[in-house]
């Protein structure tokens, strides 16, 4: 599982932040959360094929977060991309795309399908689960929580003293179920261990809510605008944003394992100060900056 942070300015972009957008790579799966203005350039410079992203998560429909969205979806065309484009986002998400396809012309189509989140889970595989909740922002905004299922690992030292080779018994082991191994039954509790899955919360354009907490509880990584220091908190509750105090008290409170901090206004050309804020009230935070990747 990685994150790279395409983008980490807010309204307006400087020579150092793009807008925001952030990808998630999990097994065969890319998710997109927001889509700034030229996302599609800095998946070229961060060496990640724009075919790579199979679902796009809309946090508002503000320009800075949606409107690398045309090109991203003209060069998918150009690139005959056969998955099916899942976009989620807030109330009014199927009004806005529409009206956005009447304003360009897309040659190239592709299979494009739109959907309407509220809150609670609205997205769930095998191996993982999609929820959202609303935030408040003064026009629909949600923010994103990602939930690695839990999973089984075989005990390696268990099974080589059974002799059981690789293949398909272990599989059945990992998915729950017993075998039969030389006469002899095997149980999953026996040959297996399990992990918990990681979580993961996005959240982007807000006020300080009840809903942030909510969404960042107990997450492995808290991906948190901080588009405020703390001199400027009447800005940020104002504007509908978070200074990167609130962030690291939304850290605090839902008991996050780690932040990282994007969506910073362009006044700060240093963000050092911005750094030492956010560490006084949670000291396992990260300043991201454009095309940084981590693992999580």
């Amino acid at each position: 599982m990685q994150l790279t942070f395409l983008g980490t300015a807010c309204m307006m972009p400087t020579k150092d932040r793009n807008h925001t957008a952030v990808l998630l790579e999990f097994n065969q799966d890319g998710l997109l959360f927001d889509c700034g203005e030229g996302t599609q350039r800095q998946l070229r410079m961060a060496g990640i094929r724009p075919t790579r992203i199979t679902k796009l998560l809309i946090s508002h429909w503000h320009g800075d977060h949606i409107l690398g969205l045309p090109g991203l979806l003209q060069t998918l065309g150009a690139s005959d991309y056969q998955e099916t484009f899942k976009i989620f986002g807030p109330e009014g998400s199927k009004r806005f795309y529409k009206n956005m396809t009447e304003w360009f012309f897309f040659d190239r189509n592709i299979n494009v399908e739109v959907h309407e989140v509220k809150t609670g889970t609205f997205f769930e595989t095998e191996k993982y689960m999609l929820e959202a909740l609303p935030l408040d922002h003064g026009i629909p905004t949600i923010g994103f929580r990602f939930i690695e299922k839990d999973r089984k690992r075989i005990k390696v030292d268990y099974v080589k003293k059974l002799g059981i080779p690789d293949g398909p018994l272990l599989g059945k082991l990992q998915s729950g179920k017993s075998i039969t191994w030389k006469g002899k039954k095997v149980l999953p509790s026996d040959a297996t261990y399990d992990v918990k899955g990681k979580v993961i919360s996005y959240i982007t354009d807000t006020g300080y809510c009840k809903n942030c907490i909510e969404l960042a509880k107990d997450a492995d990584v808290l991906i948190s605008e901080g588009t405020f220091g703390k001199e400027h908190q009447e800005k940020a509750d104002a504007y509908g944003h978070l200074s990167v105090e609130d962030a690291a008290k939304i850290a605090n409170q839902a008991g996050a394992k780690k932040l990282i901090l994007t969506h910073f206004s362009q006044r700060y050309k240093d963000t050092t100060k911005l750094a030492e804020d956010a560490k006084t009230l949670f000291p396992n935070t990260t300043l991201a900056h454009d095309l940084m990747k981590v693992r999580v």
